[in-house]
């Protein structure tokens, strides 16, 4: 039986998720995607991305994850100040863990911590406002809010 599904969000867009019970620290799903510089990924997302929307996942070496290329369901996970699962990177692949139980039929959220360019000004935080709604919301997905 599939673990997870994608499906209208009503926090953002598409969402993950589960489709039965998960257990605390189950590996869920992998991050997939072309692996490729942070330089080539900015110029096609410069050209065909939306902008305050991205599927980059950075990794540790410098390279990134652009799950806009062969992606999975993992690139429809959204933003939560509170996420009930985590990324754990190993050897250069991203998993998606559960932080605790999930219960069938919620959704999966992972805490973004992006980071942009130049400054942050209004139209910035505004692209990167946080729509989780929980009771500490920092309200805002970039890491430098936190």
């Amino acid at each position: 039986m599939r673990r997870v599904i994608v499906r209208r969000s009503p926090v953002h867009g598409k969402g993950v998720f589960a489709m039965r019970a998960l257990a605390a620290g189950e590996r869920v799903l992998e991050y997939k995607g072309e692996v490729t510089s942070w330089r080539n990924a900015v110029r096609r997302h410069r050209r065909e991305g939306v902008e305050g929307h991205t599927f980059l996942f950075g990794l540790s070496d410098g390279r990134v994850i652009d799950g806009s290329r062969g992606g999975n369901s993992a690139r429809w996970l959204n933003h939560a100040c509170e996420p009930n699962c985590e990324t754990i990177e190993d050897e250069g692949r991203i998993f998606i863990h559960t932080l605790r139980s999930i219960g069938a039929g919620e959704e999966l959220f992972i805490e973004y911590l992006l980071a942009t360019d130049g400054p942050q000004d209004e139209d910035v935080r505004a692209q990167y406002a946080c729509r989780c709604a929980t009771a500490d919301c920092r309200h805002s997905m970039l890491a430098d809010a936190a």
